[in-house]
């Protein structure tokens, strides 16, 4: 007699995998909350986190929006501004620390930077650099904007009963003489760069949960109910500063990540892992998932991870009795990522 003798065929690969049809992995999460309708979630992260938020919607579950777009703007032109994206304007969030910064913005823990880059006559975020297209009409504006993001980002630890948070990236750019992070190398997605203020840092696993550890106890010690659940991203780096191939650059990164959340659910009650990387990027899944350019997530990929995502939920703890007649994730999601890390692609082929 083994410890194998008596585990679930779950357990086993064949059985569990090799013998079933890809849409046949259904059961591979065990949530550890009853996560319901009355609940309020909240979404923030890389790219491919911005479409939780909409599927939990359509699944009427409560996706609490802590920013909402003005009055009267279209459903285009709010998402055009970053509107509905995440539950407010911060832009993509793609590493634990920037999250830690967003934190400690919002709690006052850490000073707001001053900032601010110009082309022309218009005004960029360096933190937000993509939230205006076509920038900010005034430094004023963009300060009010950012300060308004702030509140709004402390209004949804406050509020939220999930926090949903899908890490996306391991490497960094930061202000060599003050420490604070940027989400895009800048020079990139707008202002200019200049080796001697800015440096790259490719973290590292202790780096990580260190950042992730930090931003959630703060989280906590303003709401203690505040539950999480992380995920990684299944979208690959478009590019990669580390001196790697950037298929090895992305493994290293998406690995790191991936252990990252694994070691926080396992330790910590309060946080869960959701095996969305796991449902698109795993070798029974065969690819199938991603576009021509192997890198972004197909609608039916997308519909693929949400509906396993209700499954296991309605599996375990019952059916969400709120949730519409049809059980499946909207065939079409017609909202496109807004995602600033593609704009690295434009440096193709300049060497």
């Amino acid at each position: 007699m083994t410890p194998y003798d008596q585990l679930p065929d779950e357990a086993f690969w064949r059985p569990a995998v090799a013998n079933k049809s890809m849409f046949d992995l259904n059961d591979i999460w065990d949530p550890k909350f009853n996560i319901s309708p009355e609940h309020k979630v909240v979404t923030y992260g890389s790219c491919f986190s911005q479409h939780l938020g909409r599927h939990l919607s359509d699944r009427a579950f409560t996706w609490l929006i802590t920013e909402p777009p003005p009055r009267g703007l279209s459903e285009s032109n709010a998402h055009l501004f970053n509107y509905n994206v995440f539950s407010c304007r911060t832009g993509n969030i793609y590493t634990t620390s920037l999250l830690k910064q967003w934190v400690d913005w919002a709690l006052g823990k850490v000073e707001l930077p001053d900032e601010i880059w110009r082309e022309g006559e218009r005004c960029y975020d360096p933190f937000r650099p993509r939230i205006e297209p076509e920038g900010f009409i005034s430094e004023e504006e963009l300060i009010l904007s950012r300060n308004q993001t702030i509140t709004s980002f402390k209004a949804a630890i406050n509020q939220a009963d999930y926090f949903i948070f899908t890490m996306g990236l391991t490497e960094t750019w930061a202000n060599r003489k003050f420490g604070y992070e940027y989400p895009m190398c800048p020079g990139t997605a707008a202002g200019e760069f200049n080796k001697d203020e800015h440096v790259y840092s490719n973290q590292r696993t202790s780096q990580i949960i260190q950042a992730l550890e930090s931003a959630i106890d703060l989280m906590r010690q303003v709401n203690k109910k505040l539950k999480f659940i992380l995920t990684v991203s299944p979208v690959p780096i478009t590019a990669t500063n580390s001196g790697n191939h950037v298929l090895v650059a992305n493994m290293d990164s998406k690995s790191t990540l991936r252990a990252v959340a694994g070691q926080l659910s396992a330790n910590r009650p309060y946080i869960d892992y959701f095996p969305g990387y796991e449902l698109v990027n795993s070798p029974p899944f065969r690819g199938a998932f991603y576009g021509p350019n192997q890198r972004n997530v197909s609608s039916a990929g997308v519909n693929f991870v949400m509906d396993v995502f209700h499954h296991c939920l309605e599996k375990k703890y019952g059916p969400n009795e709120k949730s519409p007649d049809n059980k499946t994730s909207p065939a079409d999601d017609t909202m496109d990522e807004i995602c600033e890390e593609e704009l690295l692609g434009a440096f193709e082929g300049k060497k």
